[in-house]
C-alpha cells in the first residue's frame, strides 16, 4: 500500500505553525518557571507574617537590628538551614512559642556564644498593612518560661518598669545604656547569673549554665520596637558585639525555629555555581535539538510500499516466507526437478525414459559435470549457503548446455 495524498487544507489541520510555536513556547517557559520557583520557594518567602523574627517588619520582628548590624560592617547573616547553625559567630534564637524544640539546636550550640530571645507579646495581623500586627495582650509567662524549661528550668516575672535605666555589670562595656520597656519581663532562677538588671535587681539578661548560653526575657530591648530609638539602638549593637566570640565575622539571626527552615535541594544545586553552567549547557543541547526537531531538510519523502510490484518482488516475498517457515531444505529435491524439466525440453529427452533412465540421458550430454551428480549435492544440501552452491551449480550446467 502506497501513503495516500493530502491537500494543503487537510495539512494545516486545525492549528498553524504559528499557533503550535506559541504554545509550545509558553509550556516551555510555564515548564521552566515551575522548576526555578521549586528550587527558591523558601528563599522566597519573604517572613512578613507578623511574627518575631529576623525576618519580620512588625513591631515586633528583629528586621530593625538586621539592617543595623548590615549597615555597620557587622555581616548579619539570616540562616535557613539548620546545618548552618555550627558557626563560631553569635547566633541570635528567637523560638515564638513555648512548644518550640530547642533541643538539637542547644546541642550544637553548647559551647559557642548563643543568646535567645524569649517571646512577649500577644498580635494579630494588620489588615490595612502588610506584615505589621495589632497588639492583643502580653503573653502569659508560662510560655516565655517554657521555651527552655526541659534543660534550663527559670521562672519568668512581669514588672511596671516605669522606662527606668537598666544597669548592666561594672565589667561590662559602658555603652550598654538601656532604657526599661514598658512593661519589662525578667527572669530569675538556679544557675542565672545577672549580666543586666532593673534598678531592682530583676535579671533581664543573664548567662544560663557553664557555657556561653545568654538569655534575654525582654525582646524589646533588640526588637523594632526598641530600634525606633537610637540610644537604644547603638546599645543593642553593642551588646551583641559583647557577647559574640573573640575574632568572630559576623552574627547570625536564625529563622529555623519560627518555620523558615529549608533543607539543602539537589533542584537547587542545578542552578547554583558550578552547575549552572552544566545547567545551562544542557538547556541549551536541548534547545538546539528542539529546532531541528521542528525543521524539514528537502522535500518530504512518500514511503514505499509496504508489498512491491513486480516478479523479484514476488520471488522475495516468497523466499522470505520459507525462510521464517525454516524449509530450505525441502527445497533441494523441487529445484532439480525443474531443471530437469527445462532440460528435457530443450534438448528433446525422449518421452519415453522415465526417472533414472531421464537422469542418464542427461549425465550423457557433453560437459565437465553430470546432472545426476549436481542433483544429488542439491538434495543432500541443508544449510542456507549449501542450498544456494547447488542451485547455482544446476542453473549453470543447464546454462553451459544452452548456450
Amino acid at each position: 500500500m502506497s501513503d495516500v495524498p493530502v491537500t494543503d487544507g487537510e495539512m494545516r489541520g486545525a492549528f498553524d505553525v504559528r499557533t503550535v510555536a506559541i504554545l509550545i513556547a509558553v509550556g516551555i517557559v510555564a515548564f521552566l518557571g515551575m522548576v526555578v520557583l521549586g528550587a527558591y520557594a523558601p528563599e522566597l518567602r519573604s517572613g512578613r507574617n507578623g511574627g518575631a523574627h529576623a525576618l519580620s517588619t512588625a513591631a515586633t520582628g528583629f528586621s530593625g537590628i538586621v539592617t543595623l548590624a548590615g549597615a555597620t560592617g557587622r555581616n548579619p547573616q539570616v540562616v535557613r538551614n539548620p546545618n548552618a547553625l555550627s558557626t563560631e559567630n553569635l547566633v541570635v534564637l528567637t523560638p515564638e512559642r513555648a512548644a518550640t524544640d530547642m533541643t538539637k539546636v542547644l546541642a550544637l550550640r553548647r559551647v559557642k556564644p548563643t543568646l535567645v530571645i524569649l517571646p512577649k507579646w500577644v498580635t494579630t495581623p494588620d489588615p490595612r498593612h502588610s506584615g505589621w500586627v495589632n497588639y492583643v495582650a502580653l503573653l502569659p509567662v508560662r510560655e516565655p518560661m517554657g521555651v527552655l524549661a526541659a534543660q534550663y528550668p527559670f521562672k519568668v516575672t512581669r514588672y511596671r518598669s516605669g522606662g527606668r535605666p537598666l544597669v548592666a555589670l561594672p565589667w561590662m562595656p559602658p555603652s550598654l545604656r538601656f532604657a526599661a520597656p514598658r512593661p519589662l519581663y525578667t527572669l530569675a532562677g538556679p544557675g542565672v547569673r545577672p549580666l543586666l538588671s532593673d534598678a531592682a535587681g530583676h535579671v533581664v539578661l543573664a548567662q544560663i549554665g557553664q557555657g556561653p548560653l545568654y538569655v534575654l526575657a525582654d525582646p524589646d530591648l533588640l526588637s523594632n520596637i526598641g530600634m525606633r530609638d537610637a540610644a537604644q539602638a547603638r546599645a543593642a549593637l553593642d551588646l551583641l558585639d559583647w557577647l559574640n566570640s573573640t575574632g568572630a565575622d559576623g552574627i547570625v539571626f536564625d529563622v529555623t525555629l519560627n518555620g523558615f527552615g529549608r533543607s539543602p535541594s539537589p533542584l537547587k544545586l542545578a542552578f547554583d555555581p558550578p552547575f549552572l553552567a552544566m545547567t545551562l549547557t544542557l538547556a541549551v543541547a536541548l534547545l538546539l535539538a528542539g529546532i531541528q526537531a521542528t525543521a524539514r531538510f528537502g522535500p518530504p519523502r512518500r514511503r514505499p510500499r509496504a508489498i512491491a510490484f513486480g516478479k523479484t518482488a514476488l520471488i522475495d516475498n516468497a523466499a522470505a516466507l520459507v525462510r521464517k517457515a525454516g524449509r530450505q531444505g525441502g527445497l533441494g529435491e523441487r529445484y532439480v526437478q525443474v531443471v530437469r524439466d527445462r532440460a528435457v525440453g530443450v534438448f528433446g529427452v525422449p518421452t519415453r525414459l522415465r526417472d533414472g533412465a531421464r537422469d542418464g540421458y542427461l549425465d550423457g550430454l557433453a560437459g565437465r559435470a553430470r546432472f545426476s551428480t549436481l542433483a544429488e549435492d542439491a538434495r543432500s544440501a541443508r544449510h542456507p549457503r549449501d542450498m544456494l552452491a547447488a542451485a547455482q551449480a544446476l542453473h549453470h550446467w543447464l546454462w553451459e548446455k544452452t548456450r
